[in-house]
């Protein structure tokens, strides 16, 4: 179920690997793109932009939609604001055995050297605990902020911010931040805008991370919109699961923010599951 986004926080992950994905030329901003490996001043979102959120799977946006979210895997969408998703602070299901070949003494353990899960969606947290940790994790994470660069998205959303939440004591706050920052350095010397995803407890720290808007998912259902909002100018990307969040969300901020509800799969058309509405 939905939890708190101070408590460890509902989250979507993206399911689909990398394919021909329809592209929209709709009413949203035209964007000249950087060219691969030449850095830019990076460009916020707008406040209330029409929003969808695809991180399940990329389709074609709806008439009037002027920004998206975007698995990593995915193309951006031409003339959009793009967003692209990162899971930064835990590893997919799939990717466990990457990173245990590969990094194995990133991924979080227990005392019996068993990978810390997140056991809402399976996936291993990673351990950012020690700064020469967070220096090897962000040359991972890095390489991935500038393959959305160079595939040309304007920024990125580093997914499980909260991870700490879940680690038994084994990650502090301020590990996280720490690992934060670095991802918003790298971010902004791709030329690429960075949000902060949920974790509310972290909105006092976020200009020294270096965020520059947010994705808050279910700010509507618990009451967190009037927090994000104040804090990044009304550049907040909201999405709602639940009917009772969205006609909370609608009601009060529909006016000045992205408001979004999706299904909790985050589904394209032609799925029996399929939602997307906005305010």
């Amino acid at each position: 179920m939905p939890k708190h986004s101070t408590t460890p926080f509902l989250r979507r992950k993206a399911t689909l690997a990398a394919a021909a994905a329809g592209v929209a030329v709709g009413a949203g901003l035209m964007l000249s793109q950087a060219s691969a490996g030449q850095a830019s001043s990076p460009r916020l979102p707008v406040a209330n932009v029409s929003f969808d959120y695809q991180i399940g799977a990329p389709y074609t946006p709806s008439k009037g939609v002027g920004a998206v979210s975007r698995d990593r895997s995915a193309p951006p969408a031409a003339g959009l604001y793009n967003v692209c998703y990162i899971n930064a602070f835990q590893a997919q299901p799939d990717a466990l055995g990457w990173w245990q070949k590969n990094h194995p003494d990133l991924v979080l353990r227990d005392s019996s050297q068993r990978p810390v899960v997140d056991e809402d969606w399976g996936e291993a947290l990673l351990d950012t605990s020690t700064a020469d940790k967070r220096t090897r994790l962000a040359k991972v994470v890095g390489d991935w902020i500038s393959g959305c660069a160079r595939s040309g998205y304007q920024a990125v959303e580093p997914d499980n911010l909260d991870s700490f939440s879940r680690s038994g004591g084994r990650l502090k706050k301020a590990d996280n931040a720490a690992f934060a920052k670095l991802l918003a350095d790298r971010a902004h010397a791709a030329g690429l805008a960075i949000g902060q995803k949920n974790t509310a407890d972290l909105l006092p720290d976020r200009t020294k991370i270096g965020f520059d808007f947010a994705v808050a998912e279910e700010c509507g259902q618990y009451d967190e919109c009037g927090d994000f909002a104040k804090a990044y100018a009304n550049r907040v990307f909201v999405i709602e699961y639940q009917n009772s969040g969205y006609n909370k969300a609608c009601s009060a901020w529909g006016s000045k923010l992205s408001v979004v509800q999706r299904d909790l799969d985050v589904t394209a058309p032609g799925s029996k599951a399929y939602r997307f509405r906005t305010c």
